[in-house]
């Protein structure tokens, strides 16, 4: 599954930017932009009302590969790839990961639970969901690897744990931190410009510079974080056992199920490494019904047990149950994808099989999650 994610191009011309074409000359684009969300309601509701504000429809994309992997990224799968042989004479495998837990976990790098509740004086849970949910459409429209996108939902919510900004601040916020997570792992991130664009110009150049550097200041320049998809991508070489699992589909589930916790402000309580754990027993369970979805190999990857993810593993199931009307931008952005490499009679979208056992998955829960 390891390929050529933010790689450069070999022989071929530069990345432009979105306002020109390959003469140089401006061109006519149609911007994504968030739209208004003074008078957001803050229920359920009000999110799927306003989830088309500001939005340009756009054809579907060719289908691509969904996941992409550095160089860094598979050696560290190597690492911790079950029934290698690198584990045993490298033997810092365990090391990488408890370096990562701890870093995790340290209270600096970690939002506040309940920052809505105790800092946030004008922005809503919902607010925030429409937010992650239109910097997913523009990831999709720069291009930006994954990591990117988890990188700066991660600056979002610890800048929101510490400021208390107004509403029509929200997505400036959004655009300023999806440029320093883009600086950080892109090989050539957007300009600031771009960022100005994709928002219709509500924000000129000079507020995305100013912000920026308040997200840094508050940063301490530190811009490394391990997120979800760092630890999606250890965890997954243990998930993998062939042939009662395809690579592939449980791969797509677990990415699609970890997108989802990005736009819910419930998920802020649980480490990253919980929530990808609980999206591989979650995609297990609902590729194979009846067998135990958690296995002693991922027990001892993970050093989770099922009854200590089962709160989480609930929450993305009902985001998963949801996901129709509250995550617009993911839910298209996976049904974009098509599982091309799965058998003949299984080239439908993945997404549509992970809907088709919802409901049985609901009543497998309370024998396998109290152990």
């Amino acid at each position: 599954m390891a390929s050529k994610e933010n790689q450069p191009r070999a022989n071929g011309p530069p990345r432009k930017r979105p306002s020109e074409c390959a003469e140089g000359t401006p061109v006519v684009k149609k911007r994504v932009v968030l739209g208004e969300v003074t008078n957001t309601s803050s229920t359920a509701s009000g999110l799927s009302q306003l989830s088309g504000i500001g939005k340009t429809q756009k054809p579907k994309p060719k289908p691509k590969p969904l996941l992409k992997k550095t160089g860094n990224e598979v050696n560290l799968e190597l690492l911790l790839s079950p029934g290698s042989d690198e584990p045993q004479k490298l033997g810092c495998a365990s090391s990488i990961y408890q370096h990562l837990h701890s870093l995790e976990v340290e209270a600096k790098r970690r939002p506040l639970s309940n920052y809505m509740e105790k800092v946030q004086k004008d922005i809503s849970p919902v607010m925030r969901a429409i937010l992650v949910d239109w910097l997913v459409e523009v990831a999709e429209e720069f291009k930006l690897i994954s990591d990117t996108l988890y990188l700066t939902v991660n600056y979002i919510d610890r800048y929101l744990s510490t400021h208390n900004l107004i509403r029509n601040k929200l997505q400036l916020l959004g655009v300023s931190c999806m440029l320093v997570a883009s600086k950080y792992e892109e090989i050539t991130p957007p300009h600031v410009e771009d960022f100005c664009y994709i928002t219709d110009n509500t924000y000129t150049k000079e507020e995305v510079l100013h912000m920026e550097r308040n997200v840094l200041r508050f940063l301490d320049f530190e811009l490394g974080n391990p997120t979800t998809k760092t630890f999606l991508r250890i965890f997954s070489r243990a998930a993998q056992e062939k042939p009662m699992f395809s690579n592939l589909q449980l791969d797509f589930l677990c990415h699609y199920l970890t997108e989802l916790s990005l736009l819910d402000y419930g998920c802020v309580r649980y480490i990253p490494s919980m929530v990808a754990a609980s999206a591989i027993f979650l995609a297990r369970l609902t590729i194979q019904p009846k067998l135990h979805p958690w296995t002693q190999a991922l027990q001892q990857h993970t050093g989770y047990r099922p009854y200590e993810l089962k709160e989480c593993i609930l929450r993305l199931h009902n985001l998963q149950l949801k996901s129709e009307t509250s995550s617009r931008a993911v839910r298209q952005k996976y049904m974009d994808y098509k599982a091309s490499s799965l058998e003949a009679e299984e080239t439908s979208p993945v997404i549509l099989e992970l809907e088709l056992y919802s409901f049985a998955v609901l009543e497998i829960f309370p024998s396998w999650l109290d152990f």
